[in-house]
């Protein structure tokens, strides 16, 4: 009954359990360096530049330093290569994936008034991938944590008649009405009891401490992990130049993102006294979002060839929306009734509440060196502090906790980028170098990441025809579960990208 009259007021109030964390937060607010090929070969240091409409994603003054309107179109080629170990098990995943990674154009206005100091204006509008989320992997080893954990973790202090059906109640039904009432740490909770991984120590509806019907201390574990999507935006940017020598612009940007994730563990064990044997577990994610953020940027000419650039990049307001889907399987050993595999299969999708997700904000500084028509060099420096990140409303209980775990585990981190070119008549020859501090304060979870690029481009006059290799490598500490299960994967992760663009005069 205390169910069911729960169940009516969480209904009423909505005030149904997020499952988002600190993972979350920094998969949606973090991106790769994507565009044109121009852009990525020189490692996306662009910031004084300008002149590519990749570049107006760094600084949104660039677009004012085109001299005329221009267009192009970028596709590319990624390849995610990943050698994973946990525990005894070492594995190793490479998987492709082609993608429109930039298209876009920019138009510009010269002003003909001679005498005025606004020498001319630009409108343009530029699509980029800022992350590419497809990729596949496996671990699997022998260790001393079960999966049992995790069910525990989730059911300890929460009373039976939480977590359990009611007479006649279908898994379907109570799955969904546990959700409502209770929130996802209770349909967590239910999935253990309901699969005999957790045993109450009495079946008194008041009963709130289990333990786990997994014993022992050696379990194989098999776990697969395969996600889609890609985060991007579309900037419409506005610039103008003053003077010779100076460039002001604004970029209004709106993402979106859209990412699905399948995981499954498989898990085994010959332990004695062990009641559970074997399980599976799969769980299903889907998240869709869209955000608003802005930019403001300035490109200074500082004498004929060194020119500086300062951007301002707002936190993204993010709305996002989250499904989720679970199904779980035991053997289960019953000496005297013979032993049978118990399946626990809702059928039902958890369709959470909208929730907001602010980014932090971002400053680049950026110097670069021109040669007059033979070449350049530049720079950029960036610095962005993840701590910053929320989950909004930050009056929701739960988001506060994650909140503090995200102040406390993450901090800021800069970004460094150098690029250069060399004209040799109609050919660019590019290269580029960029490091991006780990966000997490401990640089364990996740590592430092490095990248180079190469590139060559031809002009062809009023076409140019650009082509990119860039790879960067992080090492990532990949934690199965958020709490019970917290063993981690050690990934060592390759990215890499050719990309080739068109761009034309318009």
């Amino acid at each position: 009954m205390k169910k069911l009259f729960i169940l009516v007021i969480g209904v009423i109030s909505m005030s149904i359990s997020q499952a988002q964390n600190i993972n979350d937060a920094l998969r949606y607010s973090s991106g790769d360096i994507k565009g044109t090929a121009r852009f990525q070969s020189m490692g996306g240091a662009f910031g004084a530049l300008g002149g590519d409409l990749s570049a107006f994603s760094v600084n949104p003054a660039g677009s004012a330093v085109f001299t005329s309107s221009y267009a192009s179109i970028s596709l590319g080629i990624e390849n995610n290569d990943n050698n994973i170990s946990y525990f005894n098990g070492i594995n190793e995943s490479s998987n492709s994936s082609v993608n429109l990674n930039q298209g876009g154009g920019v138009f510009i206005f010269k002003n003909t008034d001679t005498n005025s100091l606004w020498k001319k204006f630009s409108l343009g509008i530029n699509y980029d991938i800022s992350k590419n989320y497809d990729d596949d992997w496996r671990a699997n080893g022998t260790c001393n944590t079960s999966i049992g954990e995790y069910f525990l973790a989730n059911a300890q202090g929460l009373r039976l008649d939480e977590i359990s059906a009611l007479p006649g109640e279908s898994t379907t039904v109570a799955y969904s009405e546990i959700g409502s009432a209770f929130g996802y740490q209770n349909q967590q909770a239910f999935l253990g009891y309901d699969s005999y991984i957790l045993e109450p120590d009495t079946f008194d509806d008041n009963n709130s401490t289990y333990t786990s019907n997994i014993k022992g201390n050696t379990f194989n574990q098999d776990y697969n992990y395969v996600a889609t999507g890609y985060n991007g935006k579309i900037s419409f940017n506005v610039g103008t130049q003053y003077g010779e020598d100076t460039y002001f612009g604004l970029n209004l940007n709106s993402h979106f993102l859209n990412y699905e994730r399948f995981t499954s563990l498989y898990e085994s064990n010959t332990n004695e006294n062990s009641t559970v044997r074997e399980v599976l577990f799969d769980n299903t994610l889907s998240s869709n979002g869209s955000g608003f953020s802005f930019q403001l940027g300035g490109i200074f000419k500082l004498t004929n060839e060194l020119r500086a650039g300062l951007t301002y990049e707002s936190p993204t307001w993010m709305s996002i929306q989250d499904e989720t889907t679970q199904y779980l399987e035991t053997l289960v050993i019953d000496d005297t009734n013979g032993d049978f595999y118990q399946v626990v299969d809702p059928n039902i999708v958890n369709i959470f509440e909208t929730y907001r997700l602010q980014t932090p904000s971002k400053i680049t500084g950026s110097l670069a060196y021109v040669f007059g028509t033979k070449g350049l060099i530049s720079f950029d420096y960036s610095r962005k502090d993840h701590s910053k990140t929320k989950f909004k409303p930050t009056s929701d209980r739960y988001f506060n906790q994650q909140n503090t775990i995200i102040e406390n585990a993450l901090t800021a981190a800069s970004t460094y980028k150098i690029g250069a070119e060399y004209k040799l008549k109609q050919f660019s020859f590019r290269g580029g170098y960029r490091i991006e501090e780990s966000p997490y304060a401990n640089k364990n979870t996740i590592g430092d990441l490095t990248g180079y690029s190469l590139g060559l481009g031809y002009n062809f006059g009023n076409t140019n025809l650009d082509v990119s290799y860039s790879r960067s490598q992080q090492d990532i500490n990949y934690q199965l579960y958020n709490t019970g299960l917290t063993n981690a994967a050690t990934i060592d992760n390759s990215n890499s990208n050719i990309t080739l663009t068109l761009g034309f005069k318009i």
